[in-house]
């Protein structure tokens, strides 16, 4: 499978980027998150890929960072929501915001995305809950809202949810979350914790 594809980028719009590697030139499907992170065209640019496989085409799917295509794998896993969905999902919230809706319970937010109504959006919520519970618990023996010194505050065991969510493992954002303030809001955690993170891997 193609992890990811570096080059020249030859064009762009908001819905797609073709990348130049080895005198090949490698359409992706983008989100419009990624579009406003690519460079002009012509400069050389990086996409984290994602191959879908059907049986009439293989469809190649570009994000600007392994955190928006952790979100996109876990939203195609989800029964009802096929690539285009998870595309415009992704197209109008970010991969935090997503995983921040979601430790909240706050499935109105993803009902912003074009062809996301409020029972899908309830099951995506739902599922991704599921999804994280299950991570934490595997990884740590306990569930979710008790890993660690995170647990002390509702703001930080939300943070650590959001982080997991985001392909970061139970240990990893607990400990990240766990050096910061937990008077601080679930975003500004999750925001800062995410960028420790994203600095050491």
């Amino acid at each position: 499978m193609l992890y990811s594809v570096k080059g020249t980028l030859l064009a762009a719009d908001p819905r797609l980027a073709v990348v130049e590697c080895g005198g090949v030139g490698f359409a992706c499907n983008i989100t419009m998150n990624t579009a406003r992170q690519l460079p002009p065209i012509g400069q050389e640019t990086m996409l984290f890929t994602f191959l879908n496989v059907r049986e009439d085409a293989l469809e190649l799917f570009g994000f600007a960072d392994r955190s928006e295509l952790n979100c996109f794998k876990q939203l195609t896993a989800i029964t009802g929501v096929g690539p285009k969905v998870a595309i415009a999902i992704l197209s109008e919230l970010s991969p935090e915001r997503i995983a921040l809706a979601v430790a909240g319970g706050d499935f109105k937010t993803l009902t912003r995305a074009s062809g996301v109504g409020p029972k899908l959006a309830q099951r995506i919520v739902l599922e991704m809950k599921d999804k994280v519970g299950a991570l934490a618990t595997s990884d740590t023996g306990i569930s979710a809202p008790e890993v660690g010194v995170a647990s002390a505050a509702g703001n930080a065991a939300q943070a650590v949810s959001a982080l997991t969510m985001l392909g970061f493992t139970a240990g990893e954002a607990s400990a990240a979350v766990g050096r910061l303030d937990s008077s601080l809001s679930v975003e500004e955690l999750t925001r800062q914790a995410l960028k420790s993170l994203a600095n050491k891997r």
